[in-house]
């Protein structure tokens, strides 16, 4: 199909948007930008999230990893389903009784300046970094598929979707996302629904006997108990759960659209309708990828992994669903961007500057500064997606499970001894357990998985096959997996308690 054509629909598909967020941002102010004025329907909420929540990762990502994995991925899942009713029992319930509009400011109440900067800082690291790989996955299959045949760099192409993104969130912030993410995720799932379909269609399968080709290619496997591997249920279930609390529960872009529902019951309504309706989507791109493989084996096409989904709608499917799958691509796109630039601008103006503790900033020098730091923000992304295009992995989704292990870990230590303990921290000495904390996982992590690291930095044979040895000396046949995000918050948890004691009143 024409690369023109397809890029067509990818601008018109940006009109389309910028229309909606003008109409969106009409009267929004500071307010509107941080937290929607408090008013966003619930229901928009939920249905949004989902299409923030998924991303580009899990469109492109997911489907490929059933070649290698089945359908282990979704023991994650499970995971995040008890994440998310962790999330709206007991961290909804505090953020509302303490009015937040940044999350972190719990950490200001119950430690000091420093956890609480500490806090944002982390959040501002992990989600930059998240962000960008899911956006660099998108922006790098709409690169190689369309737009290299128009003689258009990377750089260019980067720059270019940036501003796009830039250009419907700098004035409306949340109030107008929690639109636009709505519009998006109904594109991202009328996608995933069409090209399942037409694969169905084209494979002359029904859904029962779908399964059964799937059973005879040992896709269909789901739970694995093997201690040793890093997919295994427990590890798998646990991470999936402690990664939800921490990149939704513990994240300002997430937690600003749900505090930006009216009151708490309905916040808690939007989490768990949200998380139901996610669990069931990615089942769907788990069937969406075993489909995939049947086609690629059946049509002897030899690609995997994040390749194989852009590849087949792109190159072996009726031009009307190759143009479903880029809507449905862009969709995902635009949500993982939109949403993050809002939230680190959010965090770092109030977080960092403290732009809500200057009353004598004028509501005009407070909208300066956020469009400022919005701006900068933007130019951060450019630069990272730029640093993913150099690491050209192949599998971006287990990137960037694992960063998020090291970056959240330290949130997850300070909210939970927060929570679940009385005692008072030395304030000022909590930012070098949280960074203590994550070099020491990190330390671990390489030397039980020497192969995941050697493939991302293209490490040479002979350094790899020498740790490799100095790492089976050690542990053996152990890998760590999602649960890494589990020891770097409990070494967090374990450093604040080293530098804390009672209450003067216990």
């Amino acid at each position: 199909m024409s690369p023109t054509l397809l890029f067509s629909f990818v601008i018109g598909y940006f009109v389309l948007l910028l229309v909606v967020a003008f109409w969106a941002s009409r009267n929004s102010n500071n307010d509107s930008f941080f937290i929607g004025n408090k008013n966003s329907n619930w229901m928009l909420v939920a249905f949004g999230m989902i299409g923030t929540s998924l991303s580009g990762v899990t469109f492109v990502s997911v489907p490929g990893l059933v070649g290698t994995n089945g359908f282990e991925y979704f023991q994650v899942v499970i995971g995040y389903l008890i994440g998310y009713a962790l999330i709206a029992f007991i961290l909804l319930p505090l953020y509302y009784k303490m009015n937040l509009t940044s999350i972190y400011n719990y950490l200001l109440t119950r430690f000091g300046v420093t956890s609480y900067k500490t806090g944002a800082l982390f959040f501002i690291i992990s989600r930059t970094l998240g962000a960008t790989g899911r956006l660099y996955l998108v922006i790098n299959v709409i690169q190689i598929f369309i737009l290299d045949q128009l003689g258009v760099p990377f750089v260019v192409t980067t720059l270019v979707l940036l501003l796009m993104v830039l250009l419907y969130t700098f004035e409306g912030g949340v109030k107008t996302i929690v639109i636009t993410d709505t519009l998006q995720t109904s594109f991202m799932l009328i996608g995933l629904s069409v090209c399942t379909w037409y694969i169905l269609k084209s494979l002359d399968l029904s859904l029962v006997t779908a399964f059964q080709e799937f059973d005879q290619r040992n896709f269909s496997r789901v739970f694995n108990f093997d201690i040793n591997a890093s997919s295994n249920i427990f590890k798998h279930i646990l991470g999936g759960a402690f990664i939800t609390v921490a990149m939704t529960g513990l994240d300002q872009e997430m937690m600003q659209k749900n505090i930006s529902v009216k009151n708490l019951k309905d916040s808690q309504k939007n989490m768990m309708t949200f998380s139901v309706i996610m669990a069931l989507v990615n089942l769907l791109f788990l069937i969406l990828g075993g489909l995939l493989y049947i086609f690629a084996s059946q049509h002897a096409i030899d690609v995997k992994g994040d390749d194989l989904f852009p590849t087949i709608a792109l190159n072996y499917l009726p031009p009307v669903i190759s143009i479903v799958f880029i809507i449905g691509l862009i969709s995902a796109l635009f949500p993982s961007a939109d949403g993050a630039l809002t939230a680190l601008t959010s965090s770092f103006c109030i977080d960092i500057i403290g732009l809500k503790r200057k009353p004598e900033w004028s509501e005009k020098k407070q909208r300066k500064v956020r469009l400022t730091v919005h701006f900068l923000f933007a130019f951060v992304f450019f630069l990272a997606v730029l640093f993913f295009k150099w690491l050209d992995n192949k599998s971006i989704i287990d990137i960037i499970l694992k960063v998020a292990g090291f970056t959240y870990g330290p949130l997850l230590g300070l909210f939970a001894f927060g929570i679940l303990t009385k005692r008072q921290i030395k304030d000022k000495l909590s930012i070098y357990v949280c960074i203590i904390a994550p070099m020491l996982i990190l330390g671990i992590d390489f030397l039980s998985n020497v192969q995941f690291y050697a493939n991302v930095f293209r490490l040479e044979e002979a350094t790899v096959a020498n740790w490799k040895a100095i790492s089976h000396s050690i542990f053996g046949n152990f890998k760590m997996g999602y649960e890494i995000l589990i020891y770097n918050g409990l070494i967090t948890f374990l450093g604040l308690w080293m530098i804390s004691k009672k209450p003067a009143n216990a």
